[in-house]
Protein backbone atom coordinates (compact mmCIF):
# COMPACT_ATOMS: atom_id res chain seq x y z
CA UNK A 1 0.00 0.00 0.00
CA UNK A 2 1.31 3.40 -0.94
CA UNK A 3 1.60 5.85 1.96
CA UNK A 4 -0.01 9.27 1.43
CA UNK A 5 2.55 11.97 0.73
CA UNK A 6 1.47 14.18 3.66
CA UNK A 7 1.78 11.28 6.11
CA UNK A 8 5.19 10.34 4.73
CA UNK A 9 6.52 13.89 5.14
CA UNK A 10 5.17 14.12 8.70
CA UNK A 11 6.75 10.81 9.59
CA UNK A 12 10.10 11.78 8.13
CA UNK A 13 10.09 15.12 9.94
CA UNK A 14 9.21 13.45 13.25
CA UNK A 15 11.90 10.85 12.72
CA UNK A 16 14.47 13.51 11.91
CA UNK A 17 13.55 15.50 15.00
CA UNK A 18 13.68 12.45 17.22
CA UNK A 19 16.97 11.30 15.70
CA UNK A 20 18.42 14.77 16.10
CA UNK A 21 17.50 14.87 19.77
CA UNK A 22 18.90 11.41 20.33
CA UNK A 23 22.20 12.19 18.57
CA UNK A 24 22.62 15.44 20.45
CA UNK A 25 22.04 13.78 23.80
CA UNK A 26 24.40 10.97 22.93
CA UNK A 27 27.18 13.27 21.79
CA UNK A 28 26.80 16.02 24.40
CA UNK A 29 29.51 15.93 27.07
CA UNK A 30 30.58 18.24 29.89
CA UNK A 31 34.19 18.52 31.00
CA UNK A 32 35.79 20.54 33.79
CA UNK A 33 38.78 22.85 33.42
CA UNK A 34 40.69 23.59 36.62
CA UNK A 35 42.97 26.64 36.60
CA UNK A 36 44.51 29.15 39.02
CA UNK A 37 43.18 32.34 37.42
CA UNK A 38 40.86 33.42 40.22
CA UNK A 39 41.13 37.13 39.40
CA UNK A 40 37.91 38.49 37.88
CA UNK A 41 39.56 39.92 34.77
CA UNK A 42 41.36 36.65 34.05
CA UNK A 43 38.25 34.59 34.54
CA UNK A 44 36.55 36.90 32.05
CA UNK A 45 39.22 36.08 29.45
CA UNK A 46 38.88 32.35 30.09
CA UNK A 47 35.10 32.64 29.90
CA UNK A 48 35.40 34.24 26.47
CA UNK A 49 37.75 31.48 25.34
CA UNK A 50 35.35 28.81 26.55
CA UNK A 51 32.43 30.55 24.85
CA UNK A 52 34.33 30.52 21.56
CA UNK A 53 35.29 26.88 22.01
CA UNK A 54 31.71 25.84 22.76
CA UNK A 55 30.53 27.74 19.67
CA UNK A 56 33.05 25.80 17.57
CA UNK A 57 32.19 22.55 19.38
CA UNK A 58 28.46 22.72 20.23
CA UNK A 59 28.31 19.22 21.73
CA UNK A 60 30.98 19.98 24.37
CA UNK A 61 30.43 22.07 27.49
CA UNK A 62 33.37 23.29 29.56
CA UNK A 63 32.91 24.15 33.23
CA UNK A 64 35.54 26.35 34.91
CA UNK A 65 37.01 25.28 38.26
CA UNK A 66 39.12 28.24 39.45
CA UNK A 67 41.25 27.47 42.52
CA UNK A 68 43.53 29.76 44.54
CA UNK A 69 47.21 29.07 43.84
CA UNK A 70 48.04 28.43 47.51
CA UNK A 71 45.41 25.67 47.69
CA UNK A 72 45.98 24.30 44.20
CA UNK A 73 48.12 21.21 44.81
CA UNK A 74 46.06 20.19 47.83
CA UNK A 75 42.88 20.53 45.78
CA UNK A 76 44.27 18.23 43.08
CA UNK A 77 45.01 15.53 45.66
CA UNK A 78 41.60 15.93 47.30
CA UNK A 79 39.78 15.63 43.98
CA UNK A 80 41.91 12.66 42.94
CA UNK A 81 41.06 10.79 46.15
CA UNK A 82 37.36 11.39 45.61
CA UNK A 83 37.55 10.30 41.96
CA UNK A 84 36.47 13.75 40.78
CA UNK A 85 39.51 15.10 38.97
CA UNK A 86 38.65 17.67 36.29
CA UNK A 87 39.39 16.41 32.79
CA UNK A 88 41.75 19.31 32.02
CA UNK A 89 44.05 20.91 34.60
CA UNK A 90 46.45 23.84 34.29
CA UNK A 91 49.65 22.62 35.89
CA UNK A 92 53.30 23.62 36.32
CA UNK A 93 55.92 21.26 34.93
CA UNK A 94 57.24 20.43 38.40
CA UNK A 95 53.86 19.50 39.87
CA UNK A 96 53.01 17.59 36.70
CA UNK A 97 55.85 15.24 37.67
CA UNK A 98 54.08 14.53 40.94
CA UNK A 99 50.80 13.87 39.13
CA UNK A 100 52.56 11.56 36.68
CA UNK A 101 54.21 9.67 39.54
CA UNK A 102 50.77 9.16 41.09
CA UNK A 103 49.41 7.98 37.70
CA UNK A 104 46.89 10.81 37.54
CA UNK A 105 47.73 11.77 33.94
CA UNK A 106 46.46 10.28 30.68
CA UNK A 107 49.74 10.01 28.80
CA UNK A 108 48.11 8.76 25.62
CA UNK A 109 45.63 11.64 25.46
CA UNK A 110 48.41 14.16 26.10
CA UNK A 111 50.53 12.62 23.34
CA UNK A 112 47.55 12.70 20.98
CA UNK A 113 47.04 16.38 21.70
CA UNK A 114 50.70 17.24 21.14
CA UNK A 115 50.67 15.26 17.89
CA UNK A 116 47.60 17.22 16.75
CA UNK A 117 49.21 20.55 17.63
CA UNK A 118 52.54 19.49 16.12
CA UNK A 119 55.83 19.20 18.01
CA UNK A 120 57.38 21.84 15.74
CA UNK A 121 54.75 24.35 16.88
CA UNK A 122 56.63 24.69 20.18
CA UNK A 123 59.91 26.54 20.64
CA UNK A 124 63.04 24.45 20.95
CA UNK A 125 63.64 23.33 24.52
CA UNK A 126 60.03 23.52 25.71
CA UNK A 127 58.91 19.93 25.19
CA UNK A 128 62.15 18.66 26.71
CA UNK A 129 61.12 20.13 30.08
CA UNK A 130 57.77 18.31 30.11
CA UNK A 131 59.13 14.90 29.10
CA UNK A 132 58.27 11.98 31.36
CA UNK A 133 61.06 10.23 33.24
CA UNK A 134 61.16 7.33 30.79
CA UNK A 135 61.29 9.75 27.84
CA UNK A 136 58.35 8.11 26.07
CA UNK A 137 55.64 10.70 26.74
CA UNK A 138 54.84 14.17 28.11
CA UNK A 139 53.21 15.39 31.30
CA UNK A 140 51.15 18.09 29.60
CA UNK A 141 50.70 20.32 26.56
CA UNK A 142 52.71 23.53 27.19
CA UNK A 143 50.73 26.75 26.94
CA UNK A 144 53.01 29.42 28.50
CA UNK A 145 56.22 29.88 30.47
CA UNK A 146 58.09 32.29 32.66
CA UNK A 147 61.84 32.60 32.99
CA UNK A 148 64.22 33.66 35.75
CA UNK A 149 67.66 35.22 35.53
CA UNK A 150 69.62 38.31 36.50
CA UNK A 151 67.84 41.59 35.83
CA UNK A 152 69.82 44.82 35.95
CA UNK A 153 69.39 48.53 35.45
CA UNK A 154 71.44 49.51 32.44
CA UNK A 155 71.68 53.16 33.48
CA UNK A 156 72.99 52.37 36.98
CA UNK A 157 75.65 49.93 35.76
CA UNK A 158 76.70 52.33 32.98
CA UNK A 159 77.07 55.20 35.45
CA UNK A 160 79.43 53.02 37.50
CA UNK A 161 81.37 51.93 34.41
CA UNK A 162 80.28 48.31 34.92
CA UNK A 163 79.68 46.14 31.88
CA UNK A 164 77.01 43.47 31.63
CA UNK A 165 78.27 40.43 33.61
CA UNK A 166 78.58 37.28 31.51
CA UNK A 167 80.05 34.82 34.02
CA UNK A 168 80.05 34.17 37.75
CA UNK A 169 83.18 36.16 38.52
CA UNK A 170 81.97 39.19 36.58
CA UNK A 171 78.61 39.04 38.37
CA UNK A 172 80.26 38.83 41.78
CA UNK A 173 82.64 41.70 41.00
CA UNK A 174 79.80 43.86 39.69
CA UNK A 175 77.69 43.17 42.77
CA UNK A 176 80.59 43.93 45.10
CA UNK A 177 81.27 47.23 43.30
CA UNK A 178 77.61 48.25 43.55
CA UNK A 179 77.16 47.25 47.20
CA UNK A 180 77.32 49.88 49.95
CA UNK A 181 75.58 48.53 53.07
CA UNK A 182 76.41 51.71 55.03
CA UNK A 183 73.89 53.57 52.86
CA UNK A 184 71.54 50.57 52.67
CA UNK A 185 72.35 49.99 49.02
CA UNK A 186 73.20 46.48 47.86
CA UNK A 187 74.68 44.97 44.74
CA UNK A 188 72.01 42.39 44.04
CA UNK A 189 68.66 41.32 45.46
CA UNK A 190 69.22 37.59 46.00
CA UNK A 191 66.79 34.95 47.34
CA UNK A 192 68.04 33.43 50.61
CA UNK A 193 64.84 32.40 52.42
CA UNK A 194 63.72 28.82 52.97
CA UNK A 195 61.53 28.99 49.88
CA UNK A 196 61.00 27.55 46.42
CA UNK A 197 62.31 30.82 44.96
CA UNK A 198 65.68 30.25 46.63
CA UNK A 199 65.92 26.73 45.20
CA UNK A 200 65.04 28.03 41.73
CA UNK A 201 67.59 30.87 41.86
CA UNK A 202 70.37 28.64 43.18
CA UNK A 203 69.62 25.94 40.62
CA UNK A 204 70.65 28.25 37.78
CA UNK A 205 74.17 28.57 39.13
CA UNK A 206 74.47 24.93 40.16
CA UNK A 207 73.38 23.67 36.75
CA UNK A 208 75.55 26.22 34.95
CA UNK A 209 78.53 24.88 36.88
CA UNK A 210 77.73 21.23 36.13
CA UNK A 211 76.03 20.30 39.41
CA UNK A 212 72.64 18.59 39.70
CA UNK A 213 70.50 16.83 42.29
CA UNK A 214 70.54 13.44 40.50
CA UNK A 215 72.97 11.67 38.24
CA UNK A 216 71.87 9.70 35.17
CA UNK A 217 71.09 6.65 37.31
CA UNK A 218 68.86 8.62 39.69
CA UNK A 219 71.28 8.70 42.61
CA UNK A 220 71.39 11.82 44.81
CA UNK A 221 74.56 13.81 44.04
CA UNK A 222 74.41 16.91 46.22
CA UNK A 223 77.72 16.45 48.00
CA UNK A 224 80.03 16.94 45.02
CA UNK A 225 82.86 19.38 44.20
CA UNK A 226 80.65 21.01 41.55
CA UNK A 227 77.82 21.62 44.03
CA UNK A 228 80.28 22.87 46.65
CA UNK A 229 81.68 25.38 44.14
CA UNK A 230 78.20 26.63 43.21
CA UNK A 231 77.17 26.94 46.87
CA UNK A 232 80.39 28.78 47.69
CA UNK A 233 79.73 31.24 44.89
CA UNK A 234 76.12 31.77 46.00
CA UNK A 235 77.29 32.35 49.58
CA UNK A 236 79.81 34.95 48.41
CA UNK A 237 77.18 36.65 46.25
CA UNK A 238 74.81 36.72 49.22
CA UNK A 239 77.36 38.87 51.07
CA UNK A 240 76.35 41.68 48.71
CA UNK A 241 72.57 41.37 49.18
CA UNK A 242 70.18 42.66 51.82
CA UNK A 243 70.54 41.12 55.30
CA UNK A 244 68.08 38.51 56.50
CA UNK A 245 65.94 35.99 54.65
CA UNK A 246 64.97 37.46 51.30
CA UNK A 247 62.03 36.10 49.34
CA UNK A 248 59.70 37.24 46.56
CA UNK A 249 58.51 40.54 48.05
CA UNK A 250 61.90 41.59 49.42
CA UNK A 251 63.56 40.93 46.06
CA UNK A 252 60.96 42.80 44.04
CA UNK A 253 60.80 45.77 46.41
CA UNK A 254 64.59 46.17 46.54
CA UNK A 255 64.87 46.20 42.75
CA UNK A 256 61.90 48.46 42.16
CA UNK A 257 62.83 51.06 44.79
CA UNK A 258 66.48 51.21 43.75
CA UNK A 259 67.94 49.54 46.83
CA UNK A 260 69.57 46.99 44.52
CA UNK A 261 70.26 47.63 40.80
CA UNK A 262 70.43 43.88 40.08
CA UNK A 263 68.07 41.10 41.08
CA UNK A 264 67.33 37.45 40.47
CA UNK A 265 63.63 37.36 39.66
CA UNK A 266 61.20 35.99 37.14
CA UNK A 267 59.74 37.67 34.07
CA UNK A 268 56.95 38.82 36.38
CA UNK A 269 59.18 41.84 37.03
CA UNK A 270 58.31 43.19 33.56
CA UNK A 271 54.75 44.37 34.31
CA UNK A 272 56.02 46.17 37.42
CA UNK A 273 58.81 47.91 35.50
CA UNK A 274 56.35 48.84 32.75
CA UNK A 275 54.00 50.39 35.29
CA UNK A 276 56.46 52.08 37.64
CA UNK A 277 59.89 52.13 36.01
CA UNK A 278 61.63 52.77 32.73
CA UNK A 279 61.42 49.77 30.37
CA UNK A 280 64.31 51.00 28.21
CA UNK A 281 66.71 50.68 31.17
CA UNK A 282 65.89 47.06 31.99
CA UNK A 283 68.47 44.44 31.03
CA UNK A 284 68.54 40.65 31.38
CA UNK A 285 71.56 38.39 31.49
CA UNK A 286 72.39 34.74 32.15
CA UNK A 287 75.84 34.50 33.79
CA UNK A 288 77.37 31.34 32.38
CA UNK A 289 80.09 28.97 33.60
CA UNK A 290 80.20 25.53 31.93
CA UNK A 291 76.84 26.08 30.24
CA UNK A 292 74.03 28.64 30.09
CA UNK A 293 71.32 27.78 32.60
CA UNK A 294 68.03 29.64 32.74
CA UNK A 295 65.39 28.63 35.24
CA UNK A 296 62.05 28.29 33.51
CA UNK A 297 58.61 27.29 34.70
CA UNK A 298 56.48 25.73 31.97
CA UNK A 299 52.71 25.88 32.40
CA UNK A 300 50.80 23.11 30.63
CA UNK A 301 47.25 22.02 30.10
CA UNK A 302 47.22 18.39 31.14
CA UNK A 303 44.60 15.68 30.68
CA UNK A 304 43.75 13.42 33.59
CA UNK A 305 43.22 9.70 33.93
CA UNK A 306 40.00 7.91 34.85
CA UNK A 307 37.62 9.72 32.49
CA UNK A 308 35.15 8.22 30.01
CA UNK A 309 36.24 7.96 26.39
CA UNK A 310 33.86 10.77 25.47
CA UNK A 311 35.25 13.04 28.19
CA UNK A 312 38.84 12.30 27.21
CA UNK A 313 38.14 13.01 23.54
CA UNK A 314 36.44 16.27 24.51
CA UNK A 315 39.42 17.18 26.70
CA UNK A 316 41.81 16.53 23.81
CA UNK A 317 39.73 18.77 21.54
CA UNK A 318 39.71 21.56 24.11
CA UNK A 319 43.48 21.43 24.72
CA UNK A 320 44.27 21.33 20.98
CA UNK A 321 41.85 24.22 20.37
CA UNK A 322 43.56 26.25 23.10
CA UNK A 323 46.85 25.90 21.20
CA UNK A 324 45.50 27.69 18.12
CA UNK A 325 47.45 30.91 17.65
CA UNK A 326 44.80 33.42 18.71
CA UNK A 327 43.58 31.31 21.63
CA UNK A 328 47.10 30.71 22.93
CA UNK A 329 47.79 34.44 22.53
CA UNK A 330 44.72 35.35 24.58
CA UNK A 331 45.92 33.00 27.33
CA UNK A 332 49.46 34.40 27.39
CA UNK A 333 48.34 38.02 27.21
CA UNK A 334 46.46 37.69 30.48
CA UNK A 335 49.96 38.43 31.89
CA UNK A 336 51.78 40.31 29.09
CA UNK A 337 55.53 40.18 29.52
CA UNK A 338 55.32 38.03 32.63
CA UNK A 339 54.04 34.97 30.78
CA UNK A 340 55.87 34.14 27.57
CA UNK A 341 54.45 32.22 24.61
CA UNK A 342 55.75 28.69 24.05
CA UNK A 343 53.83 28.42 20.78
CA UNK A 344 55.77 29.99 17.88
CA UNK A 345 52.59 31.25 16.23
CA UNK A 346 51.66 33.61 19.08
CA UNK A 347 54.28 36.26 18.23
CA UNK A 348 52.66 36.71 14.80
CA UNK A 349 49.29 37.69 16.27
CA UNK A 350 48.16 41.27 16.70
CA UNK A 351 47.35 40.49 20.33
CA UNK A 352 51.10 40.05 20.93
CA UNK A 353 52.60 42.57 18.51
CA UNK A 354 50.28 45.43 19.43
CA UNK A 355 50.32 44.92 23.18
CA UNK A 356 51.58 48.02 25.01
CA UNK A 357 53.80 46.07 27.42
CA UNK A 358 55.47 44.03 24.69
CA UNK A 359 56.07 47.11 22.54
CA UNK A 360 57.53 49.07 25.47
CA UNK A 361 60.32 46.54 26.00
CA UNK A 362 61.37 46.41 22.35
CA UNK A 363 63.50 43.34 21.62
CA UNK A 364 63.69 42.14 25.22
CA UNK A 365 60.64 39.80 25.06
CA UNK A 366 62.12 38.17 21.95
CA UNK A 367 65.52 37.85 23.65
CA UNK A 368 63.79 36.10 26.53
CA UNK A 369 62.02 33.68 24.20
CA UNK A 370 65.40 32.95 22.61
CA UNK A 371 66.55 31.61 26.00
CA UNK A 372 64.15 28.65 25.92
CA UNK A 373 66.83 26.21 24.65
CA UNK A 374 68.91 27.16 27.74
CA UNK A 375 66.21 26.22 30.26
CA UNK A 376 67.65 23.79 32.77
CA UNK A 377 65.96 22.43 35.88
CA UNK A 378 67.10 20.28 38.78
CA UNK A 379 66.22 16.63 38.26
CA UNK A 380 66.54 16.75 34.48
CA UNK A 381 69.54 14.73 33.31
CA UNK A 382 69.91 14.23 29.58
CA UNK A 383 66.55 13.01 28.31
CA UNK A 384 65.36 12.03 31.78
CA UNK A 385 63.12 14.13 34.03
CA UNK A 386 63.13 12.35 37.37
CA UNK A 387 59.65 12.42 38.88
CA UNK A 388 61.06 12.34 42.42
CA UNK A 389 62.25 15.93 41.90
CA UNK A 390 58.76 17.05 42.86
CA UNK A 391 59.24 15.39 46.25
CA UNK A 392 62.70 16.96 46.59
CA UNK A 393 61.36 20.47 46.04
CA UNK A 394 58.42 19.77 48.33
CA UNK A 395 60.80 18.72 51.11
CA UNK A 396 62.54 22.10 51.15
CA UNK A 397 65.92 20.45 51.73
CA UNK A 398 67.75 22.38 48.99
CA UNK A 399 66.42 25.80 49.95
CA UNK A 400 67.24 25.07 53.59
CA UNK A 401 70.77 24.12 52.55
CA UNK A 402 71.21 27.46 50.77
CA UNK A 403 69.60 29.39 53.63
CA UNK A 404 71.81 27.74 56.25
CA UNK A 405 75.00 28.58 54.37
CA UNK A 406 74.05 32.18 53.50
CA UNK A 407 71.87 33.57 56.29
CA UNK A 408 72.75 30.96 58.92
CA UNK A 409 76.52 31.09 58.28
CA UNK A 410 76.72 27.32 58.76
CA UNK A 411 79.77 25.30 57.75
CA UNK A 412 79.48 24.60 54.03
CA UNK A 413 80.99 21.07 53.83
CA UNK A 414 78.92 19.89 56.82
CA UNK A 415 75.75 21.41 55.38
CA UNK A 416 76.33 19.70 52.04
CA UNK A 417 76.98 16.35 53.69
CA UNK A 418 73.88 16.62 55.89
CA UNK A 419 71.71 17.64 52.90
CA UNK A 420 73.04 14.72 50.86
CA UNK A 421 72.02 12.31 53.63
CA UNK A 422 68.57 13.87 54.10
CA UNK A 423 67.80 13.67 50.37
CA UNK A 424 69.10 10.12 50.12
CA UNK A 425 66.82 9.12 52.99
CA UNK A 426 63.89 10.88 51.31
CA UNK A 427 64.40 9.17 47.96
CA UNK A 428 64.80 5.74 49.53
CA UNK A 429 61.38 5.93 51.20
Amino acid sequence: MKMPKSVLITALVSCALLAGCKDENAASVTIEFMHSSVEQERQAVITRLIDRFEKDNPTIKVKQVPVEEDAYNTKVITLARSGALPEVIEVSHDYAKVMDKEQLLDRKAISNAIASVGENTFYDGILRVVRTEDGTAWTGVPVSAWLSGVWYRKDVLAAKGIEEPHNWQQLLQASQALSDPSTKHYGIALPTAESVMTEQAFSQFALSGGANVFDAQGHVVLDTPEMARALTFYRDLAETTMPGSNDVMEIKDAFMNGTAPMAIYSTYILPAVFKEGEPAHLGFVVPTEKSAAVYGMITSLTITNGQTDEETQAAEKFVVWMEQAQNAADWVMMSPGAALPVNKQVVDTAAWKENAVIKAFGQLPYELIAQFPNVQVFGAVGDKNFTRMGDVTGSGIISLMVHNVTVGKKDLPTTLSDSQQRLTDLISQ
